[in-house]
């Protein structure tokens, strides 16, 4: 929702995705902010009665993409070759022993075994593979009437795990960096946002749960 940014957050690490004004996905997106503006981030996740959960899941997604988009914009001058050399999202436990997690790349069509690239290297691959899924009308129709892919809630899953991984990244590695330019209430907003829409999908048979043994910031974020 670009109402929770500052116009430093007008900055945007890839090329914002737009929904069609006039389609009844743009309406169901601004039914989703109007919700959200009244503060109840918990309402504002639920499914609309009579709706399509589909295209519901179809609007967030994309939404979620363009927050992230802008969050990650904000901060790309501190995520450098040099500062992440590794994309990580900060420490785990295997048996008692405490290591540092580490995101490798793969995406099955032009890169299908997992590489080791810097932070900013692996957010560039992620974002521009969700554009990709985005733009994709066989995968995420626009249109009235042409109807979603059997494989949807799957690609949106994958989607939404992806998309978890720039967040933990941003609290893990530049959250000092986020205080700085007074940008924590737009991250933690976008952030609880995110995790209340995953929690209200994790109960669908083929969404979630979405993140399992992933590292959360919860503390950070108040829940």
């Amino acid at each position: 929702m670009s109402f929770l940014f500052s116009s430093r957050s007008s900055k945007t690490f890839k090329p914002k995705k737009n929904i069609p004004e006039g389609s009844h996905q743009y309406e169901l997106l601004k039914h989703a902010e109007a919700t959200l503006g009244s503060g109840n981030l918990r309402q504002a996740v639920m499914l609309p009665e009579g709706e399509d959960l589909n295209e519901w899941i179809a609007v967030n997604t994309v939404d979620f993409f363009n927050q992230i988009n802008m969050l990650y914009g904000t901060i790309t001058e501190f995520c450098t070759e040099a500062s992440c050399p590794v994309m990580s999202a900060g420490p785990r436990y295997l048996h008692w022993l405490l290591y540092r997690y580490e995101y490798h790349w793969a995406d099955g069509t032009n890169i299908k075994k997992p590489i080791k690239c810097s932070a900013p290297k692996y957010i560039d691959y992620l974002m521009t593979w969700v554009q990709d899924q985005l733009d994709d009308e066989t995968l995420f129709p626009s249109k009235i009437g042409v109807p979603f892919p059997k494989n949807f809630m799957s690609v949106a899953k994958t989607i939404l795990k992806r998309l978890f991984r720039v967040y933990a990244h941003i609290y893990h590695q530049h959250f000092d960096s986020v205080m700085q330019l007074q940008e924590e209430a737009h991250l933690n907003t976008s952030f609880k946002h995110f995790i209340f829409f995953v929690q209200n999908r994790r109960h669908h048979p083929h969404m979630g749960p979405f993140a399992s043994g992933e590292t959360c910031p919860w503390s950070l974020i108040g829940i």
